[in-house]
């Protein structure tokens, strides 16, 4: 039996699963930015959605890729293209969950409110309803964030794009299979 056709069918269905919700990732931000009452959601969301989609589907990425190679009998030092993606998505992975992810966890953590000030232990929090509720804290005096988690956003957004970058490049080479 030939599984070639099978690897083939996971590795695109599981880039689409994997890779198409990180093209909203922007919209979602900007949302939550032109609303900051629902930021810390907007985040919450992004990252929830990372860690049961993108994530997973991605790691499967590197699954079916090896299948493919297996089952295709590539020589994958003879195929430059391939290793240059290969790379690109080694080092899109490492990037997304040891750099983005824990930026990302940095800016729950300092937009998530707790209870009221001088609440009792069972008093509803302050953001409405539940603890890592959708309130930005105040900067100093500006009325604005403060300026860490305006660094941690301006990480995150440039973190994206590297990210996106990364993910074009490398459908390009799995794509256009260039000769270099």
């Amino acid at each position: 039996m030939n599984l070639f056709p099978w690897f083939l069918f996971a590795h695109v269905l599981g880039a689409i699963i994997a890779f198409g919700p990180t093209f909203s990732f922007p919209i979602i931000g900007r949302l939550g930015a032109q609303e900051r009452i629902h930021g810390n959601f907007a985040t919450r969301l992004s990252l929830a959605l990372s860690h049961v989609q993108v994530v997973p589907f991605a790691i499967l990425q590197g699954v079916t890729g090896i299948g493919l190679i297996v089952t295709g009998n590539i020589d994958v030092l003879a195929t430059p293209w391939l290793l240059i993606g290969i790379l690109l998505y080694l080092i899109a992975l490492n990037f997304a969950l040891f750099i983005q992810t824990p930026t990302v966890k940095q800016i729950i953590a300092l937009t998530t409110v707790g209870p009221a000030p001088g609440a009792g232990a069972g008093a509803a929090p302050a953001s409405g309803g539940r603890p890592g509720g959708p309130s930005v804290p105040a900067g100093p005096g500006s009325g604005g964030p403060p300026p860490q988690l305006l660094r941690l956003i301006k990480r995150v957004q440039l973190g994206g794009l590297f990210l996106m970058a990364l993910i074009v490049s490398i459908v390009f080479l799995m794509v256009a299979k260039p000769s270099f």
